[in-house]
């Protein structure tokens, strides 16, 4: 085990920073004590598997403990990882609701785990299901072809696993997607991403739009999925979901008392240019709920298919 203090200089509200890596309440890739206290979150790196163990102290310290061959590399990434790079003093809130949740919220961050891999896979599960149905995929996916979470039994919380590699994911049998809930537009999607998982790295270092279009040029990756990746790796706070069931009805009930489009969306988020995702961020985060006039999507499983 190494570890690694860090004190931000800034508000860090430390779960809500970290909270959209997990992905369900069953991620095997996440846990967290139900007072937050402390959080665990596993990761492919450069150098290998890595579990990541968060606490605040009283002073407000970040304690991190890790372990593996990545636990380095995530320990030097722990300022981004918290948001460090991320620049909120620089927006500007153009509605009364997103002013409200930007001044009620100082510790609201976009961080960045400059790894696309990791969230490239569960993000591509997530695409036209419903969520249920995604985080059971990445619930299988995980447990039955990726490693246990490094590090000693009485520390890491029992079931932790790593998001599964590419090498991994390359080898999983054609039945085995089936399974897991997978139709075969997300497998493919999934697999042509495994074969140049290397290349789609450097998306962190170009960033913004061009890091966007780097991860678009691989068959099945749209604007939506890149931006979902982008929010994760590097903390994109321009990189809107465009593409998504929910988003434009939540944003246009709260800031014009509608639902929009996503064409509709584009121009009520201009103002925000760069940082129209941490305006959508406000919005979900200020606790506005839109009126619901029907029953919910009920999710399928493609197991039974």
């Amino acid at each position: 085990m190494i570890e690694r203090e860090w004190l931000p200089a800034y508000p860090l509200d430390l779960p809500g920073v970290l909270f959209p890596l997990r992905r369900g309440r069953g991620d095997p890739t996440w846990r967290s004590q139900p007072d937050g206290h402390a959080i665990w979150r596993t990761s492919t790196t450069p150098d290998g598997p890595a579990t990541l163990r968060l606490h605040r102290r009283g002073d407000g310290t970040v304690v991190a403990a890790g372990w593996g061959p990545g636990a380095q590399w995530e320990l030097d990434g722990l300022p981004a990882l918290l948001g460090v790079d991320d620049r909120p003093e620089d927006f500007r809130a153009h509605h009364p609701l997103i002013s409200d949740a930007a001044r009620r919220m100082p510790g609201m961050r976009l961080g960045a785990t400059r790894r696309v891999w990791d969230q490239l896979v569960p993000a591509v599960l997530e695409q036209k299901v419903t969520g249920t149905e995604a985080h059971r995929s990445w619930r299988e996916l995980c447990r039955r072809f990726a490693d246990p979470a490094p590090g000693p039994v009485e520390l890491v919380p029992k079931g932790m696993r790593v998001p599964p590699t590419p090498a991994q994911i390359r080898a999983v049998p054609d039945w085995e997607w089936h399974r897991a809930g997978v139709d075969s537009a997300r497998r493919r999607a999934i697999l042509a991403c495994a074969a140049v998982a290397h290349r789609l790295e450097k998306a962190v270092e170009l960033r913004g739009e061009e890091g966007r279009i780097l991860l678009r040029r691989i068959p099945g990756i749209g604007v939506w999925t890149a931006a979902e990746i982008a929010q994760r790796a590097w903390g994109d706070p321009d990189a809107v979901s465009f593409g998504d069931f929910h988003i434009p009805t939540v944003v246009g009930w709260a800031l014009v008392g509608r639902p929009l489009d996503d064409a509709g969306m584009l121009a009520e988020l201009a103002p925000y240019v760069p940082q129209r995702h941490r305006a959508v961020r406000y919005v979900e985060a200020s606790g506005f709920r839109r009126p619901r006039f029907g029953p919910r999507f009920s999710p399928r499983d493609y197991r039974a298919m």
